[in-house]
């Protein structure tokens, strides 16, 4: 591809690989020093003149590290006349931050939105954010996308004819129900109520479950507290199978290992949005690429293509 060029940043640099094997351009290099006074300075080393550039960088720990790392990469792109610059960033973990649900609370994801603009973003293609709003956050472009079509893939595989997918809560309703159209199954729900940032309760399931075989799906699953505490109103309930789905998989604090634990949960599917290192992997975890829906968004942007059009292929 002519006029391109794509470099990464270090929060997951082999997904940026992959990404760019599948485009058939190579990835630029790029520099990351830090001063004696703990600055971190970020140099492209491949020219950028009046070229698309494609930052990749998942917002992922440490969090403002890889934040900072790539708005001073955005800065060095428009410093060296780049035509345009697009991040592309898999997991925004700001979109948590995405409400005032509390007296002088802080809204971090409408702020890193406005860092990013004012760092020289041009356009930002994502995947599946936390909150529907926060694609609203931005002043500039976004190509939202899902990967619900790559998790749908690989359930296929397995006997559907008694599945239901269930949202922790309501809130993940909506993309639970399209999950479960695109398998051709039944859709349920919890009814959950949050006390902090681990200790949430689920007082009940609306939708079948007795007797069926379970597909819990969330966008994202960090200390996996919501997981467990749905899979408790499940055993209650009689699900006959479960097995956990999400987009992005965290796994803070040993959640991995918790969720593996459970004799009742026969498998865990996440994409490669984040990076997880092989010693917290498990034998139940089974990891999707999204590098090729990234990639040929990253082509339609670069060709002035419909990306939403990726939608409509089935």
């Amino acid at each position: 591809m002519r006029d391109i060029a794509v470099f990464s940043g270090s929060a997951h640099p082999e997904l940026a690989s992959e990404v760019c094997a599948h485009l058939g351009v190579p990835l630029s290099p790029s520099r990351v020093a830090r001063f004696a006074n703990d600055c971190l300075e970020v140099q492209l080393q491949a020219n950028c003149r009046e070229r698309d550039i494609f930052l990749i960088q998942p917002l992922v720990t440490p969090v403002q590290e890889n934040l900072v790392e790539l708005l001073l990469m955005c800065d060095a792109a428009r410093g060296a006349s780049a035509a345009r610059v697009t991040v592309v960033m898999p997991h925004y973990a700001y979109a948590r931050s995405d409400k005032k649900d509390a007296p002088r609370i802080s809204i971090g994801g409408r702020l890193v939105a406005d860092l990013l603009a004012t760092a020289g973003v041009g356009r930002v293609l994502a995947m599946t954010l936390h909150s529907p709003q926060v694609h609203g956050f931005f002043s500039v472009p976004v190509d939202h996308l899902h990967a619900l079509r790559e998790l749908a893939e690989h359930f296929r595989g397995h006997d559907l004819s008694r599945t239901t997918v269930v949202s922790p809560d309501l809130g993940n309703a909506k993309e639970a129900a399209a999950f479960a159209r695109l398998l051709g199954v039944q859709v349920a729900a919890g009814a959950k109520q949050r006390f902090a940032d681990d200790r949430v309760t689920i007082s009940s399931v609306i939708g079948e479950v007795a007797g069926r075989d379970i597909i819990v799906l969330d966008d994202e699953i960090a200390k996996g507290s919501t997981v467990l505490e749905l899979l408790d109103r499940l055993r209650e309930l009689g699900a006959r199978s479960i097995r956990v789905a999400c987009t992005h998989g965290l796994f803070a604090a040993g959640a991995l290992k918790r969720l593996s634990d459970q004799p009742d949960v026969l498998e865990i599917v996440c994409t490669n949005t984040v990076p997880i290192p092989p010693r917290e992997r498990t034998d139940k975890l089974r990891i999707l690429s999204i590098a090729p829906a990234l990639a040929e968004a990253v082509r339609r942007i670069h060709n002035g293509e419909s990306v939403s059009a990726l939608f409509d292929q089935g």
